[in-house]
């Protein structure tokens, strides 16, 4: 299996320097490549632009310019432009099914952060001073930079690559790892339903509080932004002291609410897989379900629209992002391979409204939110209770049918 790990770097102030500008070169050569393509079909022959067409300018390009993209990893490079093949293929697979996805875009210098190595040892090398009791990894043009390696790394190093958050540089490797041993048998199974005003709420009765980082650093977060929005918008170099400094703010607290709904993730998941040996939830559709609604046009009024409860919408959307959803199952799904725990995804539809006792479904068994009354057998439960249920029991039923 493959795991990932992340670490704090330390660089020198030339080492940051040196980041800084192989990251400003990769995005360069990134916006090159794409406006070759975007060139290339905008001429009347169309011609279609590949990666390995791209690749294999690379060497001439280095030679032209030795003291930019020649100072670089010749493989990292070639990474850079499968970012873009990659966007590419994404952009015509949505077409494809019917998707409205947006053309890829030209990055600016400040929205490039990564760059990455596909082969431990060919321009990087993790822990290249193995004798010093400080970790280090070396970029080929950079040189030996202090990590903080609070972790040991079991495996062998398969990729690198360097990410820059706000003032921050991190070093991020995958390693190859034999299968972990399973966690021992509890025999416990449960179900659980997500939710706003509970983060989650599973079928033996227990309920995770909704932490709200996103709420809670709003006010903060809203005073950073209006001060942030004070400044004209200028490029990086052009920026004074001060607006650098707004600019750092946001991000910071973006990254603070970013951290804290992560470790809430880690912690919730590490919890249900030590604890359950199969775990259902709703296999829900985050995307689809923060979309916008429809404008309704008035048919009396020309040009004008009526109420489509885009307000309420957004309010709701917001929430659903500052949960984290989709973070949670992820992570959730990676701790129970490791673990080895089954995770099964049911159809999130009418979990909620169907009674666990006699099995009728209606929109009346819900008055409230957080309510469940049936009206065929007068059944009375929490309603976010009732959905966990029903998602143990739809996934149990998959299980079966699955091993039959």
């Amino acid at each position: 299996m493959i795991r990932a790990y992340k670490f704090l770097m330390r660089p020198t102030v030339g080492q940051a320097a040196a980041l800084t500008a192989m990251l400003a070169d990769h995005c360069s050569l990134y916006n090159g490549a794409l406006q070759e393509r975007r060139d290339a079909y905008r001429h009347s022959s169309k011609t279609s632009i590949k990666y390995g067409m791209q690749s294999a300018q690379l060497r001439d390009i280095r030679v032209f310019d030795p003291e930019r993209q020649g100072r670089w990893s010749f493989s990292s490079q070639q990474a850079t432009l499968r970012r873009l093949d990659k966007a590419f293929a994404a952009f015509f697979r949505r077409i494809k099914a019917g998707e409205t996805p947006g053309y890829p875009r030209f990055r600016g210098v400040n929205w490039f952060d990564t760059v990455d190595f596909p082969k431990d040892g060919d321009g990087c090398r993790w822990d290249s001073t193995p004798h010093d009791p400080v970790t280090r990894v070396r970029f080929q043009g950079v040189g030996h930079v202090k990590v903080n390696q609070h972790r040991p790394v079991s495996g062998k190093v398969k990729t690198v690559s360097v990410k820059r958050e706000g003032r921050k540089w991190f070093v991020v490797l995958t390693a190859e790892q034999a299968q972990p041993e399973p966690l021992p048998n509890t025999g416990g199974v449960v179900g659980i339903d997500m939710g706003i005003a509970n983060f989650l709420a599973d079928s033996n009765g227990e309920f995770v509080p909704n932490p709200r980082h996103g709420r809670k650093a709003a006010a903060k977060l809203e005073a950073a932004q209006q001060a942030l929005s004070r400044f004209p918008r200028r490029k990086a170099r052009d920026r004074t002291a001060n607006h650098q400094r707004a600019v750092e703010k946001v991000a910071t607290l973006h990254g603070k609410v970013r951290r804290q709904r992560l470790d809430h993730a880690h912690k919730t998941a590490l919890g249900l897989v030590r604890e359950h040996d199969v775990i259902a939830h709703e296999d829900l559709k985050i995307r689809n379900m923060g979309r916008t609604p429809a404008p309704k046009p008035d048919p009396d009024k020309p040009g004008a629209f009526l109420p489509n409860g885009a307000a309420s919408k957004a309010g709701l959307n917001r929430s659903i992002a500052d949960a984290g959803w989709g973070v949670f199952l992820t992570i959730l799904h990676a701790k129970a391979e490791s673990a080895g725990r089954e995770v099964i995804a049911v159809d999130p539809r009418n979990t909620s409204r169907r009674c666990p006792e006699c099995g009728h479904t209606a929109k009346e068994n819900r008055p409230t939110q957080d309510k469940f009354h049936c009206v065929s057998c007068g059944h009375t439960a929490h309603a976010d209770t009732v959905g966990a249920l029903n998602v143990l029991r739809a996934g149990l039923v998959r299980r079966h049918a699955n091993q039959a």
